[in-house]
């Protein structure tokens, strides 16, 4: 079965294309950063119609890459849920079209299901069962993971997403969009041990979390420090950059051996935009080491939202003869615990 993924959930326009024996035969992503950048975040009327700009190039674009026809396509996965409501309804309606123009099934994903199978996709893929991080812009929560489509939310953030503590953080030291990954590149100079923060929630049991409290200790602290333009020096930036970084990695990583330990598993997966933090993957692999235990990840190119991971996980939906009916539906919210587990599918050759 060759099956076109479609991910529009946000501000990436991502399209693959995934065969059910041949594995990945082809992806394509256009980011929108440039953009947004001018206003400092995602607008999501802008976001929606470069989505209509883009997709359908890009559909034209990895089917000349795979050297295929859209005659070929057998199924299309598009994104349902959650994102943003005006960017899920162009990738619905799209591939809805896409699919009733050929004659085939379509399927709507759930956007976090596809990360967690992005490190399906690699040449060893973490095996069932195991623990998921979904860490991101939107969404921090730890899944125990039985089998494809049976999970089990054990915590989740009660206020900001990790991802989005990165981003507000990175303003408040005049961190140009996106954020997140400017102020990692900003920790890497800052003076261990100059700033100690807290790492929320981790001196009670349990295992959601809660980013906003650390936050608002960033801010206190930039204030503290500012100079006449409201900006400490640059190595104070820095520092607090880094302080930052230490707290946010230290907090996921002490949850996530709580899930592992409390779930008796040695396998944790961690996906999402967060998840390419490199010094949250040094102290995750660190930590699970003591514990005998292992991290699988995404490669670089698919932690971030890609078609590729929709178009596997709608793949293992679609032999599990699930698709979707002629109505066109997305949902902006959509918890990941209402899904119908798919015990009877098949386990399919990951490239």
């Amino acid at each position: 079965m060759l099956v076109l993924g479609i991910e529009t959930s946000c501000d990436e326009t991502g399209v693959a294309l995934y065969h059910s024996e041949q594995g990945l035969l082809a992806h394509a992503l256009y980011s929108q950063i440039a953009l947004h950048a001018e206003y400092g975040g995602v607008v999501p009327e802008l976001a929606s119609r470069d989505h209509i700009r883009k997709l359908l190039p890009l559909v034209d674009e990895v089917l000349e890459k795979a050297s295929l026809s859209k005659a070929d396509i057998d199924a299309v996965a598009y994104t349902k849920g959650p994102g943003l409501i005006g960017a899920l309804l162009v990738g619905a309606c799209t591939g809805r079209a896409i699919a009733m123009g050929l004659g085939v099934p379509a399927i709507g994903v759930h956007h976090m299901e596809g990360h967690l199978l992005a490190p399906q996709l690699e040449d060893s893929p973490p095996p069932y069962p195991f623990v998921a991080l979904l860490v991101s812009g939107g969404h921090t929560q730890l899944i125990e993971v039985q089998a494809l489509g049976e999970y089990t939310l054990l915590g989740e953030s009660l206020d900001d997403a990790a991802g989005e503590a990165f981003d507000k953080a990175a303003k408040m030291l005049d961190l140009d969009y996106p954020g997140g990954p400017r102020l990692a590149a900003m920790a890497e100079q800052g003076e261990a041990g100059r700033f100690k923060f807290p790492r929320p929630m981790c001196d009670r049991p349990g295992l959601d979390f809660s980013f906003s409290g650390l936050k608002t200790f960033t801010l206190n602290t930039v204030t503290k420090h500012a100079l006449d333009d409201g900006l400490p020096d640059d190595q104070t930036c820095a520092d607090i950059a880094h302080a930052f970084q230490e707290a946010v990695a230290d907090t996921l990583v002490i949850k996530c051996r709580r899930a592992l330990e409390q779930c008796g598993m040695k396998s944790l997966v961690i996906a999402g935009g967060v998840s390419a933090n490199t010094r949250l993957r040094q102290k995750l692999e660190a930590a699970l080491a003591k514990m005998g235990a292992k991290v699988f990840y995404a490669r670089h190119e698919f932690c971030t939202d890609n078609g590729a991971m929709i178009a596997y996980a709608g793949c293992q939906r679609l032999l599990a003869g699930q698709s979707e009916t002629l109505a066109v539906e997305v949902r902006p919210r959509w918890p990941m615990t209402e899904l119908a587990g798919l015990s009877t599918a098949k386990a399919e050759p990951n490239r």
